[in-house]
Order: structure tokens, then sequence, then C-alpha cells
């Protein structure tokens, strides 16, 4: 127990993490102002970028929001970056920041019917093999069409209600999900496995977004940003990054197929028979049980989906406006009119979202200090299919470590200028406009914080359930990586 109030502050001060995370904090503010005068803004950036990159792959050892925090707000104060460009960065997202508010939301009140679908599916099938495939086929054709956040969104409501289910069961009942300490013997060994099940499925799922996030206009909010660029409809867009995102898309689902059949990178796990038995009769529990109110519920949320679902492919407004649309009907349908029962549905969300904002303003230095203007140079400066290689690469190795959304802004506009200036033509132009859009999305699969669907998966609650953490992440992307960027790679050089 701290007897001073000094003591007490350093007790407080990032709470219950390790001392030595709490130190590499304190060293990264101490050592970041010394580095800025001594080496400047340029290497500094890269520096905090790093540092940054730290907090995430800590998350389970303490939320990234605190950390990642006081370095961007450091960063600001030490001038590296004005609010006024984290301002600028966080609106020209706010698209992003409306859906996670409201749609994460919207799919909390959908739950229910969620859970009692995938249930079925996941009860039906037998083969591990054939459910990943499904999951990861599903979450590409999903993402084709809706946002690659909100399907990941389902996947965690899913996720974390099996797991709830089975840890009530192996537990003495009196323990939360996040409570280890009262498990039953037995279970302990099969509950391990469990989350080996489920970490599988949600990486193939998670995979999946981007797999079929590269393909459409409206698969990832690059790709609208390219579009919009290019002049490309929905067709005409599918078509362009066809030659790269069909191939890509079958190496994707073929990788998911081998790694489960070898168990290699930590896959293979299989769901244990006595979890499949208390799924079961949990189920049946609750078919028996369910009322004609629950049943009504269950009709009323289906009806939700599948709005949702013609909502976002036909894009009739903004997602998170879609997602606010479903809050409201879902609760006044549902009865849903008690504030604190409201109130729950955003607790998932909005931690992630402020952690969005200051990624912002790690972005916001990026721009301000120019951090990749000399890699932009570089691959500018090339010609042809050398240029449309380092294209794809330069953006897919920016965008494991920053936002692809940013990356692809810089990338588009800078070509666009070239393009204007005469040093390039009209076709290299549109191929360059391929390479940038499956650059930004293939590759950035790599790293929790390529893509924000993988952001959203490590910081969210069922992530340390089933001990997920970053480098966790990293281990099972980095198969698909590998093949799905090659492919991509391959297809650029040799399709396009």
């Amino acid at each position: 127990m701290p007897k001073t109030i000094s003591q007490a502050m350093q007790k407080n001060f990032l709470g219950n993490s390790p001392d030595w995370y709490k130190l590499s904090i304190i060293g990264f503010l101490v050592l970041n102002p010394i580095l800025l005068a001594i080496a400047g803004p340029f290497i500094t950036g890269w520096v905090l970028i790093a540092e940054f990159i730290f907090t995430l792959a800590m998350a389970l050892k303490c939320y990234p929001l605190p950390a990642s925090g006081l370095l961007a707000i450091e960063a600001i104060a030490l001038g590296m970056a004005s609010p006024q460009t984290v301002y600028n960065e966080t609106a020209h997202n706010f698209p992003v920041i409306l859906l996670l508010m409201f749609m994460v939301a919207g799919i909390y009140f959908m739950q229910d019917m969620l859970r009692y679908a995938f249930t079925k599916i996941l009860l039906r099938i037998k083969s591990k093999i054939v459910i990943s495939l499904l999951f990861c086929f599903s979450g590409a054709f999903l993402s084709a069409f809706l946002d690659a956040l909100t399907v990941t969104a389902v996947l965690i409501a899913v996720a974390y209600g099996f797991y709830a289910v089975y840890h009530k069961f192996a537990s003495t009942g009196s323990c939360s999900v996040t409570d280890d300490n009262l498990l039953k013997g037995e279970c302990v060994s099969h509950l391990g496995e469990f989350r080996g099940f489920l970490r599988n499925l949600m990486m193939h799922g998670a995979v999946g977004t981007a797999l079929g996030g590269v393909c459409t206009i409206v698969g990832e909010p690059q790709n609208l940003l390219i579009g919009h660029v290019m002049n490309w409809q929905f067709v005409e867009f599918f078509m362009r990054t066809a030659p790269v995102s069909m191939p890509v898309l079958a190496v994707g689902l073929l990788t998911c197929l081998m790694l489960e059949v070898t168990g290699i990178f930590g896959y293979g796990y299989k769901l244990p028979d006595n979890v499949r038995a208390i799924l079961e009769e949990e189920d049946r529990k609750n078919d028996a049980k369910m009322s004609l109110k629950k049943k009504a519920a269950l009709i009323i949320q289906a009806c939700a989906a599948i709005f949702l679902i013609f909502g976002l492919a036909f894009h009739v407004a903004e997602v998170g406006l879609i997602g606010l649309a479903i809050i409201v009907v879902l609760t006044a349908l549902n009865g849903v009119t008690e504030e604190h029962r409201i109130g729950h549905a955003f607790e998932e969300a909005l931690p992630f979202t402020a952690l969005l904002v200051v990624f912002f303003a790690i972005v916001a230095v990026i721009h301000e200090q120019h951090l990749f203007t000399p890699v932009i140079q570089y691959v500018l400066a090339l010609e042809g299919k050398v240029q449309l290689a380092a294209y794809y690469i330069a953006n897919g190795v920016l965008s494991m470590i920053s936002d692809n959304v940013f990356v692809a802004t810089v990338y588009i506009s800078e070509t666009k200028a070239a393009f204007l200036s005469g040093a390039i033509d009209k076709e290299q132009f549109e191929l360059l406009a391929v390479a940038i859009n499956t650059g930004t999305n293939i590759p950035s699969v790599a790293t929790p914080n390529g893509q924000a669907a993988f952001l959203f998966l490590l910081t969210s609650a069922v992530a340390p359930l089933i001990r997920l953490s970053y480098g966790e992440m990293v281990k099972l992307a980095f198969p698909y990586t590998i093949t799905m960027s090659l492919t991509g790679l391959a297809a650029i050089w040799w399709l396009l």
C-alpha cells in the first residue's frame, strides 16, 4: 500500500499495468523531446510511430488509449503536429467515427439473433475446415458490400456469446468471463482448446473482410476515395481490380484450407466434444424456454439485418446513419426503453473510437513531418511495370504501420498530380490506381494497425478472453500475408 501521495500517484499511473510497461512509457515521454532537439522531427516522427505500435502490441497489458494518448499529446505539445491538423484528419474520417458510434451499437441490439443463427450453423457443421472456410468466405462476401468494421462487430458478438456460454458452465457460476480462478479442473484444458478454436475463426473471418473489402468500391473507405478520383462506378471498379482481387481471393481461401489441414502457425484447433455438448444443451434449453416475446424479438432483429444488408449494399445513407436507424428501430420495436440498457450498447465501440482519434493524431505527425515523402518520391521516379510493383509494395508496407486511408489519400493525390503534369499517361494512371487500392488493402493484413477491422478486434472485449494478443494476431496473419501479398504482386506484374 502507498504511504505517501507521491507513491499513490506512481501506483495510479497506468493502473495495474506491469512496472516495466510503465517505465517504458515514461522513457518514451522523456526520450522524445531530447531526440527532437538532437535528431530533428523526421527521425523523432518514425520513433513515435514505433512507440505507438508498441502500445498496440501491449494491448493485453494496458488498453492502448491512455499510453498512446500521452504520446500523441506530447507530440502535439512539441509542435510535431498542430491541433488543427489532428482535427482535419478526424473530420476527414468522420464517416468511420460515425460508423463506430452507431453501427457497432446497432449490432449489439441484434446479437440475440446473430448468436441464435451462428449457434445453429456451428452445431450442425462438424468439420472445422468447412466452418473455417465459411467464416472466411462469409467475411469476404459481406465485406464486399458492407463495411469491414460492421462484419467484424458481428464476428465479435458471436464469439463473445459462445465463450460466455461455456465459461459459465466451466466455472462455478459465480465468476465473470474474465476470471479463470474458479474454473473446474477438468475444464481448464478444454477451455484452452476452445479459445484456440475461437481465435482461428476470428482470424479467418477478419482476413475474409480484407479479401472482400479490396474487391468493390464500397468495400473499404479508401476504395471510395480512389473510385471518386478515377470516376469509377461500382461495376467498373470491380472489373478494374478483378485481375488482382480475384486471384488473391482464391489464394486466400486456399490458404485458409491449408492452415486448417496442416495446423501450422497456431491454426487447427478443434471444437472439443464436451464444449459442443454444452453448447448443444444450452441451445436446446433456449429453444424449449423461448417465449413468444423472444421469438417476436428475433423476427424483428432478422428483419433489421435484412434492412441493414440492403441499406449498406445500396448505400442509401452513410453507414453510421444506417446504424443509428437500426438502433432506433430495434429499441422501439423490442421494448428497450431504459437508458442504462441502451447505454451498454455503446461500451464496446467508444473506447476504440477514442483510440482511433489518437491514431489520427499520429497520422497528423506523419503528414506534417512528411515521413512518407522519400518513399513516394522514389516510386514516382520509376516507370512501367517496375513502378506498378513498387507502388503496390510501398502502399502495402506503409499501410502496415499507418492508416491505409491516409496512405491511399497521399498516393492517389500525388499520382493524379503526376498525371495532370504529363509525367504519366492515362493508362498508367489507371493501373497505378489499382496498385494503390490493392496495395493498401492486401499486405496490410500483416499487422493489427494495418486494418481498422483488425485493430477493432485486437482492442475488443473478446480479444483478452480468447488470448488474442498483438503478437498472436501477427503470427496468425503471417501465412495469409505471405500468400496473399505475393499473389497480389504477381497479378500486378503479369495480369495488369
